[in-house]
């Protein structure tokens, strides 16, 4: 009766220990995507390396014009590095940027004005879309 004991508790305890061949990558479950968007103006955000932040920035319109963005472009690309990015004939943009190395930098993107109604007139001024980005 003992021996038996034993030897269940033993394969209890070996089972227990055994770990399965299909785990995931650690680092790749702790991967997560920061989401920023017209709102986050002036933002900071905090990622790590490996981890990547998306800008989605919609067009406005309103009194016969239209502010349409460019494409968001990083101050540093070697700490934030663009994979992907572009415009809509909506006047919207995007783009996805990978943490790459430490530090900082600022994701940036500018408005321009393009009148949609006759007799309207853009104003002088654009707008400066921009959020920072610690990668720690």
């Amino acid at each position: 009766m003992f021996g038996r004991t034993v030897l269940a508790a033993t394969a209890l305890a070996a089972s227990a220990l055994t770990v399965p061949a299909a785990l995931p990558h650690a680092h790749a479950a702790a991967r997560r995507v920061v989401e920023l968007s017209n709102a986050d103006n002036g933002r900071t955000v905090f990622v790590t390396l490996g981890e990547k932040v998306e800008v989605k920035l919609k067009a406005t319109s309103g009194n016969g014009v239209k502010w349409v963005w460019d494409v968001p472009v990083a101050s540093a690309p070697h700490v934030l590095r663009r994979v992907s990015g572009g415009t809509a004939p909506s006047g919207d943009a995007r783009a996805t940027f990978r943490a790459e190395e430490l530090g900082k930098s600022t994701i940036i993107a500018p408005s321009r004005c393009v009148v949609t109604t006759p007799g309207h007139v853009c104003p002088r001024l654009g707008v400066l879309w921009r959020a920072t980005v610690d990668v720690l």
